[in-house]
């Protein structure tokens, strides 16, 4: 026999039931509960208030049921199997008493069928009702207002014939009667089916194979796809010293339970570095859909990306962006909108790259109705607010840096997009290698090269390598070991395949440069306008401005959109937008137009303390007038914050003595490459000393603590782009902080070794706390030059496992200065327990070990 305890028990199973689907599921709920007369008037009419969020409405419900006991409590879990089993309700009576003494008492014991039968019919019968005087215009305007799905206003009609004592219910009961009866739920309409299986169709196309960046191979997605390390991001805040590990989801997870930020918002954001792979993660998402295989509580998939909506200039609605802008139907297409109207929780949307998106996100202004066209940034804010298409989920995905506290509030869920683990980098290169012994090759330089290693995490830089494989096995020097070094390697690659075949000895040299300087400086131009302007798909006429022909596209860098807007002449882009700022920074560097000074705007207004004020309006614009539109100057005011820092990490490793000949090679004039150098070191140092002086003053007694501002890391990643010993000491030497904090910084294994290259050479010994990123074993092993400046090392959630933690004890061993090391939330097991002993049992002065919360070893004198 069921009872209360039972319900008491199952209680955060309903929630989420009642929650997860929509609106349109929970009303569903209530209309099984007042035809069984569970709820009475009263309680109904408490739980269907307007704006409410629906988890507290859930909460309520539960409330109440359980005060009715357990017959109530019973019922209640029978509505909601019901509901969530989309069953068709008992059908009407044959035939009703034409003068039934309590119609309204009629219409609510069949309520759920009435609401079926209806579905489709509701707007003809409400012109009667208004015609023959039951409601008035107002009310009819209410029960019609554009956020109500088919389905709910028949229930608000219900709902005022219950209350009104003017005959409408009776009216009500005769129209029902005479409706034709549904034979099919609405989506499995003919219209709406063909529509289905056309959508299927298209998504499939367009996920199946995967353009690699350089749009020369397509590759079958399922043969090539690497599973991303996922996770649920937290805040700061959230992480107290015993914090569990935040959860890592597989892809098919998306969709899961935990980690809700607001249970009533309906967007998944996924959050993650440019590289990172988050439109690859998309596209298996549609594919895994399209082919049956996940994902199929959907019925509706549409991929939008940020980067071509925003190309899109005139007002648009609902219906334009799902029909003209996805996929259109063939037929019934009234129809099919409305079903996805009625439907909203049968609809998912994906939205790809909204840190390219140049409108900010902004929750002021509302738009409702989804057949009136707007704005194209105010349909996707209102889309990813809920005010349009409640109860649809969305996903979309974004670099951490464009993401407000205000877009923050209207997400459901937050994951971050790690990159790939160790055993990921191999995987792919094995999938994309399938050549005897080439792969093999391939992750032996891997390892012996951790600085190059340390790159691949990103999914990028293992296309990179991949491309590149034949450069990297073949190359008698060095290896490359900053990210400047990888793209110039790749564009010694496209300039020698574009080149005569007697080229390939001489490697990235003056002549291979020289004699398609001017190209890379056009392209150079384009890319610096584009990110200037918040463009990144550029049309034959911005081409033709900026003076790109077919020669230049032919290099490779320049590729087909991965998505044309309808009616468009195919569009080009970047390889990726990290491409469009190597080829900014390639242009500011060595073209005759750029002005010294003007670098200076790619460093000023970063710092902690900086105004919106500075941002906006850098110190250096010319004295008493503004930047000319067009220049230099006001393209770098007017790029993306987060663009800006890549583009001035490439210029750094252009500037730098290891590159000096091979600029010079290129006919610049060296006066202005030593003036430009000059320039980004003075403003890397400047930058640095502005971080560090706002730093407050040490609490008396207590060490000196700095909680590094994310603008540090990429000064820091700068800096090791120059590779230059001195320059990295000088920005140091002054440094006096007893604790360095760099949690949720997203430090991965190559900001380890750039912190590694700075760190090293500080005077003082510090407290380097990195917990809640993503070091892993690479990230460890980057981490070990510097490990002898360190008198504690903080790696608490990290995904580090036995073999990196035995390399770091090992390490160790030889640091006099090191005496606590944290390590919770890491994948450690008894293998490297031996290497903690030795650690312990070597090392005197050694204060504490903690590799565990339950189990923490601790040494001393």
């Amino acid at each position: 026999m069921y009872t209360q305890d039972d319900f008491q028990a199952q209680r955060s199973q309903l929630v989420e039931l009642l929650v997860s689907g929509s609106l349109e599921g929970f009303e569903s709920v209530l209309d099984w509960l007042l035809s069984w007369e569970v709820l009475s008037w009263e309680d109904y009419e408490g739980l269907s208030l307007l704006g409410q969020p629906v988890s507290h409405l859930a909460r309520r419900l539960l409330d109440t049921v359980w005060n009715k006991g357990a017959w109530g409590c019973e019922l209640l879990t029978a509505a909601v199997q019901e509901t969530q089993a989309d069953r068709q309700p008992p059908e009407l009576p044959g035939c009703w008493e034409p003068h039934s003494p309590h119609p309204a008492r009629d219409l609510q014991s069949h309520r759920p069928a009435i609401v079926r039968r209806l579905y489709g019919h509701v707007e003809g019968v409400l012109d009667l009702t208004q015609a023959r005087g039951f409601i008035s215009q107002y009310e009819c305007d209410e029960i019609r207002r554009p956020i109500f799905t088919s389905s709910q206003r028949a229930r608000r009609l219900l709902d005022l014939a219950t209350v009104k004592a003017n005959g409408l219910a009776a009216f009500l009961l005769q129209c029902v009667q005479e409706l034709p009866v549904p034979l099919a739920l609405p989506f499995e309409d003919a219209a709406c089916k063909r529509y289905m299986s056309k959508l299927r169709t298209t998504v499939l196309a367009q996920s199946r194979f995967l353009s690699t960046y350089d749009g020369t191979e397509n590759l079958c997605l399922e043969e090539i796809y690497t599973e991303n390390a996922l996770e649920i991001r937290m805040e700061a805040d959230m992480a107290g010293p015993l914090q569990q590990s935040p959860a890592t989801l597989g892809l098919e997870e998306l969709f899961s339970t935990r980690g809700h930020l607001n249970e009533d918002a309906d967007t998944v954001l996924v959050v993650g570095e440019a590289g990172s792979g988050k439109s690859t993660l998309l596209q298996q998402l549609h594919l895994l859909w399209a082919s049956g295989r996940a994902f199929q509580e959907f019925i509706f998939v549409f991929p939008f990306s940020c980067r071509q909506l925003q190309c899109l200039a005139k007002p648009l609605s609902v219906w334009t962006l799902l029909f003209e802008h996805c996929c259109w139907p063939d037929l019934g297409q009234q129809d099919v909108f409305q079903v996805l109207l009625d439907h909203p929780e049968r609809i998912l949307l994906t939205f790809d790259g909204f840190d390219e998106f140049k409108f900010r996100f902004m929750d002021r202004e509302r738009h409702c109705c989804p057949t009136a066209p707007t704005s194209v940034q105010s349909l996707l804010f209102n889309l990813l607010q809920g005010n349009l298409l409640k109860n649809a989920r969305k996903v979309l995905t974004s670099r951490p840096d464009a993401v407000s506290a205000s877009l923050r509030k209207h997400v459901r869920t937050e994951l971050s997009l790690k990159g790939f683990s160790e055993e990921g980098i191999e995987l792919y290169l094995r999938r994309r290698h399938r050549e005897p012994g080439v792969a093999d090759r391939l992750i032996r330089l891997l390892r012996a090269t951790s600085a190059l290693h340390s790159l691949c995490h990103l999914p990028v830089f293992s296309w990179m390598v991949s491309k590149c494989h034949q450069e990297l096995l073949l190359q008698g020097g060095g290896s490359p070991k900053t990210t400047t070094d990888m793209y110039l390697l790749i564009l010694q690659h496209f300039l020698l395949h574009a080149s005569p075949p007697d080229s390939a000895a001489h490697g990235l040299g003056a002549g291979l440069l020289r004699g398609r300087f001017p190209t890379l400086l056009r392209l150079g131009r384009l890319a610096l306008w584009g990110l200037g302007t918040c463009c990144y798909v550029f049309s034959t006429k911005q081409l033709q401005a900026a003076h790109v022909d077919s020669e230049d596209v032919s290099l490779g860098f320049l590729v087909r959109a991965k998505r044309v807007v309808p009616g468009s002449t195919a569009p080009l882009e970047f390889l990726h937008v990290t491409f469009q700022c190597f080829f900014a920074a390639f242009y500011l560097a060595l073209s005759a137009d750029t002005p010294p000074s003007s670098l200076r705007h790619l460093f000023n207004g970063h710092g902690p303390g900086c105004s919106p004020l500075a941002r906006v309006l850098p110190k250096l614009c010319v004295r008493g007038s503004g930047c000319k539109e067009g220049s230099v100057a006001a393209l770098l005011q007017g790029a993306e914050l987060h663009n800006l820092q890549i583009t001035a990490a490439f210029l750094a490793g252009l500037l730098s003595q290891e590159r000096q000949g091979l600029l010079a090679e290129c006919q610049v004039s060296e006066k202005a490459l030593l003036c430009r150098q000059a320039c980004t070191r003075q403003c890397l140092a400047r930058s640095l000393r502005k971080h560090f002086r706002s730093i407050p003053p040490a609490v008396p007694g207590e060490a000196k603590s700095m909680h590094a501002m994310p603008s540090f890391i990429w000064l820091v990643r700068s800096l090791y782009e120059m590779q230059e010993e001195r320059l990295a000491w000088e920005a140091v030497r002054r440094l006096d902080v007893g604790h360095l904090k760099l949690t949720f910084c997203s430090v991965g294994p190559a900001e380890c070794a750039a912190l590694a290259f700075v760190l090293r050479h500080l005077r003082q010994p510090v407290a380097l706390q990195l917990d809640h990123n993503s070091v892993g074993d690479i990230g460890v092993e980057q981490l070990l030059p510097c490990l002898g400046v360190c008198k504690a090392l903080y790696l608490r959630d990290n995904n580090v496992s036995d073999r990196g933690i035995c390399k770091l004890t090992e390490h160790a061993l030889r640091c006099e200065r090191l005496q606590k090391l944290a390590l919770f939330n890491n994948k450690l097991t008894d293998g490297c327990a031996h290497s903690m002993a030795k650690l312990l049992a070597c090392k005197q002065n050694f204060l504490a070990l903690r590799p565990f919360h339950s189990f923490p070893f601790a040494g001393g004198k």
